[in-house]
């Protein structure tokens, strides 16, 4: 069964997040090979923060084995605590390389990406940041009650972008889980709180189920 949700469902922010996360990855991964083939490949990198593991994806080049883009799922691990911290001084050395960063923020809680300017008020993002036009970022606002978008992926010039669909992930993603066994619509969607409006809709679509 999909998800009840049209984008981001709120309810993947609790217990099953870990699961959720790796899963994600993986299907991102999957999602891009077809069109990153035969001069890039996506790879699943593990790393540990706060002594729990973390996956995102590599992308890198064929020929050289260079590593082209990263792109970060966020976890709880690296918006809170020491963990924020770590990845924050993860970020800035990366920003210091030539190589892409592609952020998908799918949490509303914890730190957010720092950055020069207030981006619109939304309750998940996805970051872009390349390395030949930074410090400039582009932002991808995302709202509850919207599809998740479709991004680019950088590669290296003088190669296209290639396109990320973030919505077929977290449908496929469902699709082989089956998370609505797991997820309890009973409940509120865990924290932080709902605005009042958007609590009172996602509990309508939650009895929807």
């Amino acid at each position: 069964m999909p998800s009840p949700f049209p984008g981001m469902n709120p309810y993947l922010e609790g217990e099953m997040w870990q699961e959720f996360h790796h899963r994600l990855a993986n299907q991102i991964s999957i999602q891009l090979m077809p069109s990153l083939s035969p001069g890039y490949i996506a790879l699943l990198a593990r790393r540990y923060v706060s002594d729990r593991p973390i996956l995102s994806i590599e992308i890198r080049d064929v020929a050289e084995r260079r590593l082209v883009t990263i792109i970060e799922i966020l976890s709880p691990a690296n918006k809170r605590g020491k963990g924020a911290r770590d990845y924050v001084q993860r970020r800035v050395e990366l920003l210091q390389t030539r190589v892409h960063l592609l952020e998908i923020d799918l949490l509303r809680q914890g730190l957010r990406i720092q950055l020069a300017g207030e981006p619109p008020p939304a309750p998940y993002y996805v970051y872009l940041c390349r390395w030949g036009r930074r410090p400039w970022t582009q932002i991808w606002p995302i709202h509850l009650r919207k599809p998740l978008p479709t991004v680019p992926v950088s590669l290296l010039p003088p190669d296209p972008d290639v396109s990320l669909d973030l919505q077929a992930a977290l449908e496929t993603c469902f699709d082989l889980v089956g998370y609505e066994r797991l997820l309890d619509y009973a409940s509120p969607p865990p924290p932080p709180a709902l605005s009042d409006e958007d609590a009172a809709w996602a509990t309508q679509v939650a009895r929807q189920t």
